[in-house]
């Protein structure tokens, strides 16, 4: 324990130093909690988190809870690359390193509560830094508007957060508008392939398949999702019978060869050229870890679902939303290689849910 010591006393120093100028908040479990008026480092123990942290600025920061793939420095902020790794506090894969944490002086720290993940047993093992924390809750990818609100009052960035705030809610009411002109007997029929197989999916009520459900609850996989993980198992033959009119592949792997494999041949999606290689630059688009890069996620799937009622031009979309959201201005080359990836981005970050 005593190396524990100096480490614990530097945390109780930086305590001391945030209480003259804090402000009370109400955080989204409605816990009301003294923030310091301007963070200037937050420490986020979810993936979750630390990705809606970089939306709304990258120099709060405090540190990565996984190492980044340096195939995805070019779609990130520069300092993005220097940032340090502090890993997670508990969950899979638990790392944190307590001196790269007190090194970072965090003054706020955001965790999580995302279908009961983070309760309030784990919560605690966070008391011990002295630090204040504040909970945003995601039970749904439609609550990142109100999300991004509460991350702008807490950060004092409200401005930032309205306006990140305003873009998700206008595309959530596109896709609802559009899609409640679609009869349900005319909207595809929608297998998520997983695995190098692509013989793994999801029950249409997993929250790894929640774009999905907004896009028309398209998942031909009807079923109760038997565990967090998810990746259910399929056979050929299952996937043969619902036929499906598209396909959207996890892994680049598999779409390289689906197109080339005799059994997926007869598959109306593969027939009719409509499997789509999920977007992954820097973050995944539709799931693992499901995070607030599906708004853009969304707006893909749509695209390739309903071409003709979902009318945006994508390429466009892209690459606002990156500058918006990420920080970043895509080359043409850059929005050519999200958008039809030629590598695969296989590092998985710490801590993400499989």
């Amino acid at each position: 324990m005593r190396p524990f010591l100096p480490l614990l006393m530097g945390f109780l120093i930086l305590s001391i130093s945030f209480v003259a100028s804090a402000r009370e908040i109400t955080d989204m479990q409605g816990r009301k909690v003294d923030v310091p008026e301007n963070p200037k480092k937050v420490y986020a123990p979810s993936p979750y988190g630390s990705y809606a942290l970089y939306a709304m600025d990258p120099s709060l920061l405090a540190g990565w809870i996984f190492e980044i793939d340096e195939a995805n420095y070019p779609y990130l902020n520069k300092r993005m690359q220097t940032l340090p790794t502090i890993g997670r506090v508990f969950g899979a894969g638990q790392s944190a390193n307590l001196e790269v944490l007190l090194a970072a002086k965090p003054d706020l720290i955001l965790m999580w509560a995302h279908q009961n993940e983070f309760n309030a047993k784990e919560a605690e093992k966070l008391k011990i830094l002295n630090t204040p924390f504040v909970y945003a809750v995601d039970e749904s990818i439609e609550d990142y508007t109100n999300i991004f609100k509460f991350l702008g009052k807490a950060l004092n960035k409200e401005e930032r957060g309205n306006k990140l705030a305003a873009y998700t809610e206008k595309t959530f009411a596109y896709v609802r508008n559009t899609v409640a002109k679609v009869p349900p007997e005319k909207r595809p029929k929608v297998y998520y392939a997983e695995g190098l197989d692509g013989l793994s999916t999801e029950c249409d009520d997993s929250i790894h398949v929640q774009l999905l459900k907004l896009a028309g609850d398209v998942d031909v996989h009807r079923c109760h999702t038997s565990n967090h993980k998810g990746f259910e198992k399929m056979s050929m033959e299952t996937v043969l019978a619902y036929n499906p009119d598209v396909m959207i592949v996890q892994e680049k792997m598999f779409y390289d060869i689906v197109y080339t494999t005799p059994i997926w041949a007869n598959i109306n999606a593969v027939r009719n050229k409509r499997v789509f290689l999920i977007p992954k630059a820097p973050f995944n688009w539709f799931d693992r870890p499901p995070s607030f890069m599906r708004i853009m996620g969304l707006k893909w799937l749509m695209n390739a679902l309903y071409p003709k009622e979902y009318k945006i031009d994508l390429k466009k979309e892209t690459k606002e939303f990156y500058r918006l959201f990420m920080n970043v201005d895509l080359t043409n080359d850059q929005l050519q290689e999200v958008l039809h990836p030629t590598i695969e981005y296989r590092k998985t970050p710490m801590g993400a849910k499989p």
